[in-house]
């Protein structure tokens, strides 16, 4: 396959996607990073108890 066909059919592709709107990209990318803080704070107050009991356990 040619580099110019390759193109041509990508650019054909792209065309058929139904991009979602700005008010969606905004929502959904706020849902995300809303998720990334819970899942953040979730593993970090695990690794803080974890450390602190192995901490106790060792001295």
């Amino acid at each position: 396959m040619n580099p110019l066909t390759y193109l041509r059919e990508t650019l054909s592709e792209l065309k058929q996607v139904t991009w979602p709107t700005r008010q969606q990209t905004i929502q959904l990318t706020l849902i995300v990073i809303g998720i990334s803080v819970l899942v953040a704070i979730y593993i970090g107050s695990l690794d803080f108890l974890f450390t602190n009991l192995l901490t106790s356990i060792v001295k």
